[in-house]
């Protein structure tokens, strides 16, 4: 039996920040031990905060590593591995992978839609086999149904893949996420430097493919994410028309709704409601939807993402720690929240018998500085 003491360290539990330690045992949480003493043997934290480990499911971090620059196709195995060691230095002890399935066979700014997830995911399933990264990886995979080739790629996953999430993702033109044409304009005129002609053309393109595939495109994916036992979760419901759709197909998860009355409706149907940390540091939307800190405000924000910026996580929770005036509230919404919506209830909370998942952190100047990170009582 291997046995970790970390000590004099401020607990942050379900509903308390008390002094104290863990003792960690093969992996485990084994005890929880009160108070500022330092027991001979033990790690002492020096009175930093010691909260679970954050569990984070909808990130495009790793897409970033794949192109870090436009037109760059950088080495997949080195991109995952980077990107789970950045992830591991920002406390994500869990990441769900996110990873785009649909495809766009066109030329043009559509292009970039090609396939890439199966490949993606048989490097990244053999580098967790080989015990070369450091955190806990499932996968996300994101469902476009203004695609070409969903139901095709789709097809190519099975349950030996740790599909814990299936999400569907509608990007037509003109609603949900871009429901403010301006706003969609100002991003991809921007990326592929478009003429307004040539912009005009593509959501042309992108609302016929809506039209001819969404409804069998999204169909299958509900289908698909039965059959593999993932999580079913909904994309920038924008109406409550939106959310009793999401609710008729079992839907748990919310990802980003981008009003306060679709944050509302989740609510009502028991759907729990992710924002992202980015737009709660930055104050608001990049897109122009709703504020997250709105929907704190408002009671109906249960998890954060770090979406783009994996740092922000335990940034946006002290932002919300500061809203609520409640750090275990907060810090759930990091923690236990998205464990709770992925099915996983063997982490996200400090508890005896669970996964020893830990990080250490301080606040310097008024932010979080992630100290050190733990996954199954190993510091990675």
């Amino acid at each position: 039996m291997t046995q970790t003491i970390l000590a004099n360290a401020r607990l942050i539990l379900a509903d308390r920040v008390i002094p104290g330690g863990v003792v960690i045992e093969n992996g485990m949480i084994a005890d929880i031990r009160p108070g500022e003493d330092v027991p001979s043997g033990a790690q002492d934290m020096a009175g930093d905060f010691l909260a679970p480990g954050m569990v984070e499911l909808h990130t495009d971090n790793l897409e970033r590593h794949m192109r870090p620059r436009p037109g760059v196709d950088w080495p997949h195995a080195s991109a995952i591995i980077a990107h789970d060691a950045e992830l591991a230095g920002c406390g994500i002890t869990t990441v769900f992978d996110a990873m785009r399935v649909g495809s766009v066979v066109s030329e043009g700014p559509d292009q970039d839609y090609e396939k890439y997830a199966r490949e993606l995911a048989h490097e990244l399933i053999a580098l967790c086999r080989e015990a070369a990264l450091r955190i806990s990886h499932m996968l996300h995979l994101r469902a476009e149904v203004c695609s070409e080739t969903l139901i095709a790629e789709l097809d190519e996953f099975g349950p030996e893949d740790r599909v814990g999430i299936i999400s569907l993702m509608d990007h037509t033109p003109g609603q949900r996420q871009f429901r403010d044409i301006s706003k969609l304009a100002q991003y991809v005129q921007g990326r592929y430097k478009l003429s307004d002609a040539e912009f005009d053309e593509h959501v042309a393109r992108m609302k016929a493919l809506r039209d001819r595939y969404g409804d069998a495109h999204e169909a299958a994916a509900v289908e698909v994410a039965h059959r593999l036992g993932a999580v079913l979760a909904s994309h920038d419901d924008t109406t409550a028309e939106h959310v009793m759709r999401s609710a008729g197909h079992g839907v748990r998860l919310a990802e980003f709704p981008t009003t306060p009355e679709a944050a509302a409706a989740c609510h009502a149907q028991g759907i729990m409601v992710m924002m992202g940390a980015p737009n709660l540091i930055r104050g608001g939307s990049h897109s122009g939807n709703v504020s997250a800190a709105d929907l704190a405000r408002a009671g109906h924000l249960d998890i954060l993402s770090s979406d783009y910026v994996p740092s922000g996580l335990i940034g946006g929770a002290m932002v919300l720690a500061g809203i609520w005036d409640d750090l275990p509230r907060a810090i759930a919404t990091v923690t236990a929240n998205p464990a709770q919506a992925a099915g996983l209830p063997d982490r996200g909370r400090i508890e005896p018998g669970l996964r020893a998942d830990l990080i250490r952190f301080g606040m310097v100047a008024d932010r979080p500085v992630v100290r050190a990170t733990w996954v199954r009582g190993q510091r990675v």
